[in-house]
């Protein structure tokens, strides 16, 4: 009985002699995705900027967003945001902090409450002051900056430091062209996303590694094999494992984005969009990078002639 194959067997796609291509692809998705966030940054969410985040739905039918923006925006609170929350009577309130501490913080969850008079069922109500979510942005950057510099460690004591560079250029990669998609489509970045981030890192780096793994076998293997062609082949050996691996982890995922609510909607995107980009970055910039990288083979001699054999593959 054949199993599933997405990738045929025996496949011998020329990933290493495109690698100009998708050079100039991903150092456009990093520069627009610097761009993006310098231009328009990030929608942080409250656990980042601060402020009241309440969560209500209305028992008398579905929400009127526009009269109840109308509402709490005459009650000068300043920045006041409603969207929608998983359904036409759930209803996500955030109103930026307030000045006075906690008391102001308090006076005015009861002035919206007041405003928004009966029929209201309030789920949730919370208060992160400027401080503590300056803090949490700071835990944040350092989270995903430690992981990446234990994966460098971690891929350079398994390989050799060529592997490690290469897989935390292609995880740098990855991390920014999510904060791209975040920045340009204006969705809500918070502490949520950056466990997709970290996340995103750990599923990349074990696509990565798998890769690298076949690579220092062929190495091994080949000691004549010039090395676009040995990469290549690589490549092309782990590639119906890292197409499967990555098709089966997105079904998963595709669920949980449809069907797992708006708490979890900016969770389940990220990592999706990371699982995409993830798995490009694997095949297509993390094992091309290797060229360019003096790597050696078991021997002691290195792969100084190999780029004239590119073409051939």
């Amino acid at each position: 009985m054949r199993g599933l194959h997405l990738i045929p067997p025996g496949v011998n796609i020329g990933f290493i002699s495109r690698k100009n291509l998708f050079f100039v692809f991903s150092a456009f998705l990093v520069l627009s995705s610097i761009g993006l966030y310098v231009a328009k940054g990030l929608n942080y969410g409250i656990d980042f900027k601060g402020g009241i985040l309440m969560e209500i739905k209305t028992t008398a039918g579905p929400a009127d967003i526009g009269k109840m923006r109308g509402t709490l925006t005459g009650l000068n609170l300043g920045d006041v945001s409603l969207q929608e929350f998983g359904a036409p009577n759930e209803i996500m309130i955030t109103v930026q902090s307030q000045k006075g501490g906690e008391k102001a913080q308090a006076a005015a969850v009861n002035s919206i409450k007041k405003a928004l008079g009966d029929n209201i069922e309030y789920r949730r109500t919370e208060f992160v002051g400027p401080k503590v979510s300056q803090e949490l942005l700071m835990d944040g950057i350092y989270a995903v900056s430690a992981a990446m510099f234990a994966i460098l460690l971690y891929v350079w004591f398994r390989f050799e430091w060529q592997f490690g560079l290469a897989a935390v250029v292609a995880l740098v990669h990855d991390v920014m062209s999510t904060i791209g998609i975040f920045s340009l489509l204006g969705m809500e970045f918070n502490l949520t996303t950056v466990a997709a981030v970290l996340t995103i890192a750990g599923y990349s780096i074990n696509d990565t590694v798998v890769v690298f793994d076949r690579v220092r076998e062929n190495l091994r293997r080949y000691k004549s094999m010039p090395l676009p062609e040995l990469l290549n082949k690589s490549v092309n050996e782990t590639l119906s494992r890292t197409i499967m691996t990555s098709f089966t982890t997105l079904l998963a995922l595709l669920a949980l984005y449809v069907l797992g609510g708006e708490v979890i909607r900016g969770f389940s995107f990220a990592m999706i969009w990371g699982i995409v980009v993830g798995t490009y970055s694997s095949i297509c910039l993390a094992v091309p990078m290797l060229l360019y990288l003096n790597l050696q083979r078991r021997g002691g001699a290195k792969d100084t002639d190999s780029n004239k054999q590119e073409a051939a593959v």
